[in-house]
């Protein structure tokens, strides 16, 4: 070549040097290799398209979890990446070492990497040398920072002591990775196998129990508190020849082991064990040393987190109630959740009563029974201890036979006797009482509410309704409070749902959208009681941590109580044929004029699924019409019934109002400037039907809409 002459191509001049070049996008896990580079990963020399499972299975694995960190760590300081790889022949040998240098960049929409690079073979050091271990890894500061940061984020992250090992097993240090790992405690004077990972169930039996006055490296690291390194299987039998038999079946070739240190004391050991020589550099100890200090603490963190759960779990489920005998035609089902934070004890809580006498008894001799659901402020020992104390008062009340306001009344006397006779008034704690007296022969349930969230009913079809039940004050507030009960008639096929409202809001969720949340998943679930309560549960839960996919989520702002009562059919198969009616029934009394707005609700959520939102707006200004009719011109209490019935595309809404007043509504023409007497017309124009129908004290009024054109069906 001489001077003026145009330069070779650069393809040219990298197959010269023996240079190959590839290219590597995660987004569609594939590998682009020149001629050159397919030869050095030992494939036919022309170009070529891998997969990454293709191309993985040429390199080292070692060294493939190596180019991950190094890869991670380059995006991040937006350099290049460099490593040496060892590459393999199909029967696992090392054929050569080759360099890679790339420029890797990262697609933060599809959330992939892309990398070019070059690869070049390199001499090979002698394995099992210190040249040798340094040479695999191409940046040994950087792939140890970059394992260091993730492994110390995974450990402290893990909150039990499973999770602690899980991760442990799964860590791939820079260079070198351990195909065995053990995790000894320390009981009395002999050591105890906390966890293990690359070993068969079973294998840990002869190391389980052994005293510390053994002679293996594992009872002198708990005895010494120095580590122990042995880098060859003559190391290890020329050091502990009586204990060498024991590790000779496992046919490893190097290990470490080191202590668990925390606060000075050393509470267990750690092994490493490879299946390959290790030098155990100043570098590597170095790595194992760290990680052996950061799994103390992620153990110790986890025994401690473990004791407090089992602690204040007993304490808190010491408090809560079993369920009770079996009740002809009824099925009951509960869950408690504590907090997912500090203590994980609250004042959360539920409770069935069984209540003394009562009219109505069932065959079988059981009578009327009380459920329960509360929630005392706070996430504490004290909000335990006084969730304690009122449950008991309240089952005492109960026990005496008081109906369901004159309970909550004397409970709210109760707490507030606590709460304001003695100890810290700035530590002034209340409660919230939901208590539903159940009739289970006529499914008639009396409730009273105490500041707490509305109970809600799921129908035979699926259909959910927030029963707006009357309330008063929550408990301790004011001793003198009052609390009107609420009659609510429980259907065949129908069930109940009481909860806190940590169920509800937790999750970042304000009281409407976590009730839309829970009201899709009671419309949905297909199961039994039990599936229905766990679906619950498990709606506002998600993974522990973003490594693993734990059962519940640091979400939980608040402790989580639900109650389940379900009402069976009467001698029809649920699942046989599916109900064909729906109802909802409310009263309105003259002095409740709010109510109307709340039957308002009731009947659009009864007609959830209509198809013509223009006949459900007609139905709800109806509805309006008929119950501001018996409140402003009678003197009598009126009494909402809706139904719907029918098969879907041939249904029809009936609603009904009745009261005790004699005096028949007459239809009238109004002046344009009058401000009532168009309900009638309102009425004729738009229902499909309608009525009034004298009773023996009374009368009703009542119209119908049709979901078809056509007549409805008989």
């Amino acid at each position: 070549m001489h001077t003026g002459e145009p330069l070779p191509a650069v393809g040219e001049v990298l197959t010269a040097l023996a240079t190959g070049l590839w290219h590597w996008d995660t987004a569609t896990e594939l590998v682009t290799v020149d001629a050159e580079a397919a030869r050095l990963l030992g494939l036919p020399p022309e170009p070529a398209t891998l997969t990454e499972a293709q191309a993985r299975a040429r390199l080292h694995p070692v060294d493939w979890n190596e180019i991950i960190s190094v890869v991670g760590l380059a995006v991040a300081e937006d350099t290049l990446a460099e490593v040496r790889i060892r590459i393999m022949d199909e029967r696992g040998h090392v054929t050569r070492t080759v360099r890679s240098r790339s420029k890797p960049s990262y697609d933060a929409q599809k959330k992939s990497f892309q990398l070019i690079g070059t690869l070049q073979e390199v001499t090979e050091p002698t394995p099992g040398t210190p040249a040798g271990r340094t040479a695999v890894t191409g940046d040994w500061r950087r792939s140890r920072e970059a394992f260091l940061l993730d492994a110390g984020r995974a450990l402290a992250e893990a909150r039990s002591t499973a999770e602690v090992l899980r991760v442990a097993a799964g860590l791939s240090m820079p260079g070198f990775s351990p195909d065995g790992l053990a995790v000894f405690g320390v009981e009395g004077d002999r050591l105890t196998i906390i966890g293990h990972h690359g070993q068969q169930p079973g294998d840990e039996s002869p190391f389980s129990h052994m005293s510390l006055e053994t002679d293996y490296p594992a009872a002198e690291v708990v005895r010494t508190g120095r580590a122990v390194y042995l880098s060859s299987p003559e190391a290890y039998r020329s050091r502990y020849p009586v204990t060498w038999p024991l590790a000779e079946q496992f046919d490893r070739q190097s290990w470490a082991f080191l202590p668990l240190t925390v606060a000075g004391r050393t509470m267990g050991a750690w092994m490493a064990g490879f299946a390959y020589p290790v030098a155990f550099t100043p570098d590597e100890r170095s790595v194992l040393t760290t990680v052996a200090r950061m799994l103390a603490q992620a153990l110790s963190r986890a025994g401690l987190a473990e004791s407090e759960r089992e602690l204040t779990d007993g304490l808190q489920r010491s408090m809560l109630p079993t369920l009770g005998p079996e009740i002809p035609g009824m099925t009951v089902a509960a869950r408690y959740v504590p907090t997912g934070g500090g203590l994980q004890v609250g004042g959360d809580w539920y409770d069935m009563i069984p209540l003394p006498g009562g009219t109505s008894r069932t065959k079988s001799g059981q009578g009327r029974f009380a459920l329960v659901i509360g929630d005392v402020q706070g996430h504490d020992v004290r909000a335990a201890g006084l969730m304690g104390q009122l449950r008991i008062a309240l089952r005492a009340y109960a026990a005496e036979g008081h109906r369901p306001d004159a309970v909550l009344s004397r409970a709210s006397r109760f707490l507030h006797g606590m709460a304001y006779g003695g100890g810290d008034p700035s530590d002034v704690r209340f409660a919230t009482c939901l208590y539903v007296e159940v009739d289970p022969a006529t499914g008639i349930l009396e409730v009273a509410r105490a500041g707490h969230p509305e109970p809600a009913t799921r129908k035979a079809d699926g259909t959910v309704l927030a029963r707006r039940t009357a309330g008063g004050l929550p408990l301790g507030i004011d001793p003198d409070a009052d609390y009107p009960t609420t009659r609510v008639a429980l259907e065949p096929g129908e069930t109940l749902m009481l909860c806190t409202d940590g169920l509800i809001e937790t999750g970042g969720h304000d009281f409407e959208t976590g009730w839309k949340r829970i009201r899709a998943i009671l419309e949905t679930h297909d199961g039994d009681l039990e599936e229905l309560a766990d679906g619950l549960i498990q709606a506002v839960h998600g993974p522990s941590s973003h490594h693993t996919t734990g059962p519940l989520a640091d979400r939980r702002e608040d402790d989580i109580a639900v109650l389940l009562l379900h009402r069976q059919g009467e001698g029809v198969d649920p699942a046989a044929a599916a109900p064909k009616v729906r109802r909802t029934m409310l009263s309105v009394a003259q002095a409740e004029p709010e109510r109307v707005a709340v039957a308002r609700q009731q009947l659009r959520e009864l007609l959830h699924d209509w198809p013509s939102a223009d006949q459900v707006d007609s139905a709800v200004l109806l509805l309006s019409e008929t119950l501001t009719n018996v409140l402003v011109h009678t003197d009598a209490d009126a009494l909402l019934l809706a139904e719907v019935r029918g098969e879907p595309g041939e249904r029809r809404m009936r609603i009904e109002v009745t009261d005790t007043s004699d005096d028949l509504p007459h239809k009238r023409r109004p002046g344009e400037l009058a401000s009532s007497g168009r309900g009638l017309m309102l009425i004729e124009l738009l229902a499909d039907v309608w009525g009034v129908d004298p009773q023996g004290e009374g009368k009703s009024i009542w119209f119908e809409l049709y979901e078809s054109s056509g007549e409805p069906s008989a």
